[in-house]
């Protein structure tokens, strides 16, 4: 077997991570490091497995994936020369086992100068004690307050989101139940003026007649046109005189049930010769109920399908029930954002949605893409306060999908934006925003989908542009 490939400590000096040691210690790791080769399309180390080697790129290319729920998440792809990774912890041998956490593989044939993690956690020990304690310090500090402070930030920011949602499925749930019971009322009403149309004073072709009369009104209900607060009140006061003058008690009271289900005057005169003048009364408040019942059921079929549209947009929004790669209609994404955030707009802000509908599907992490909306339409509300107009565009860029993010807000300040894509940077007080910075958004379109993320802004006008590749090459 022939012996592993070695640096010299010239050659080892010429990477960054090394430049700064002297000559012993370049020649102690010449000695204990080797070089080995990956071809095209290997993995180096998988996530999850006990990290045995540091990793130092001498030439070809690599890409650093992490697992999320089942999803191969890129962080990064790289070429440079004397980038690293794998067991970079290893110095921290008292915090328990340390396994890799990314995955590494190899975008073209590549070559690593490896160094077995116990000895690169003696260098670090020997050469660098103090240097070792302050690594020691950041890195539990900041692994620790990171995890509390996003934890917390993601729960302000879920509560935040469930809130608005709580709040718009509330009204039409109310309006169901409050028209549930009404129409229990109704129904009752109605058996017993069945009960006094029915006990022998109608012959059945009369009884007939005003059951035909009956399905004549439920489609007057479903097809009643939308009238003017004039033309409604002309109408009531038509059908109330008719009522009137036929001896019918509290006909103002009928008549808006009536008018709203598209029943006139001329059609009530329809049931006196149907049923006689003596049972004229009983027919007229038997059918009121029959359209005052079909109207607060058309209340309950709107307030249900207003509550499965909510829930559809919530399930469209989280994505829990897909796959996470999956090829979607971007405008649907962004509508299930807007619906999270309905409750959120303020009554100033206008929506305003210029969408190309020629645009193709989009392959894409859905989910993902559903957090990059929210941060975008988050900060944009922030930056208007009260009052603006929001916009949400989407358009075609060769073989790019676009999609805006405009305010017109007060734009940013031009000391603010080269810092807003930098991690952990931000310009809201602890507790208010998403919890997803806007590096994190980069991180999702520019490495996850290979895509870009741009950002114009001027008093009054801000748009946060988002690149999407039409195909799935990457």
């Amino acid at each position: 077997m022939n012996p592993p490939e070695r640096l010299t400590p010239a050659e080892l000096r010429t990477l960054f991570l090394f430049e700064a040691l002297d000559d012993d210690q370049l020649g102690w790791l010449a000695e204990h490091g080797r070089v080995e080769r990956r071809a095209a399309g290997t993995l180096v180390y998988g996530e999850g497995e006990a990290a045995t080697c540091l990793f130092v790129l001498l030439a070809g290319a690599v890409t650093l994936q992490r697992r999320v729920r089942g999803d191969d998440v890129e962080i990064t792809r790289t070429d440079q020369r004397g980038v690293y990774g794998g067991a970079t912890q290893a110095y921290l041998a008292d915090r328990g086992e340390h396994v890799y956490r990314h995955s590494m593989h190899a975008v073209t044939d590549a070559d690593f100068f490896v160094l077995p993690a116990e000895r690169f956690a003696y260098a670090v020990r020997s050469w660098f004690p103090m240097a070792m304690h302050l690594l020691e310090g950041l890195f539990i500090g900041m692994r620790d307050t990171q995890t509390i402070v996003g934890e917390r930030e993601r729960l302000l920011a879920l509560g935040s989101l469930s809130a608005g949602l709580t709040h718009e499925l509330n009204n039409p749930a109310a309006a169901a139940v409050r028209a549930t019971s009404v129409l229990r009322d109704r129904v009752a009403g109605m058996r017993h003026k069945l009960a006094m149309v029915a006990d022998g004073r109608l012959d059945g072709r009369a009884l007939r007649l005003l059951v035909e009369l009956q399905e004549e009104a439920v489609t007057r209900v479903a097809t009643a046109p939308k009238l003017s607060p004039m033309a409604a009140a002309d109408a009531e006061d038509e059908v109330a005189d008719w009522l009137d003058e036929q001896d019918i008690a509290g006909g103002w009271e009928l008549a808006p049930t009536l008018v709203g289900g598209g029943v006139d005057a001329e059609w009530l005169a329809k049931l006196e010769p149907a049923v006689g003048p003596a049972n004229l009364e009983a027919a007229v408040r038997w059918l009121t109920y029959t359209v005052d019942s079909e109207q607060l059921m058309r209340e309950i079929d709107e307030a249900v399908g207003r509550i499965a549209t909510l829930v559809g947009a919530a399930k469209q929004y989280s994505q829990l029930d897909r796959a996470p790669f999956q090829v979607v209609d971007v405008h649907d994404l962004l509508d299930a954002t807007l619906v999270m955030f309905k409750a959120k707009v303020p009554g100033g802000v206008r929506v305003v949605r210029e969408y190309d509908r020629e645009l193709p599907p989009l392959p894409a992490y859905a989910a993902e893409l559903n957090q990059v909306w929210t941060n975008l339409i988050d900060n944009a509300l922030g930056a208007m306060g009260e009052r603006g107009v929001l916009t949400l565009r989407t358009a075609r860029a060769g073989d790019m999908l676009v999609v805006e993010v405009a305010d017109t807000g007060p734009g940013i300040p031009p000391e603010v934006r080269p810092r807003i894509f930098e991690p952990f940077f931000t310009t809201k007080p602890v507790g208010e925003g998403t919890g997803l910075g806007l590096d994190i958004s980069y991180r999702i379109v520019v490495h996850k989908h290979h895509g870009d993320l741009r950002v114009e802004s001027a008093p009054g006008a801000t748009v946060f542009r988002v690149l999407l590749p039409l195909s799935n090459d990457g």
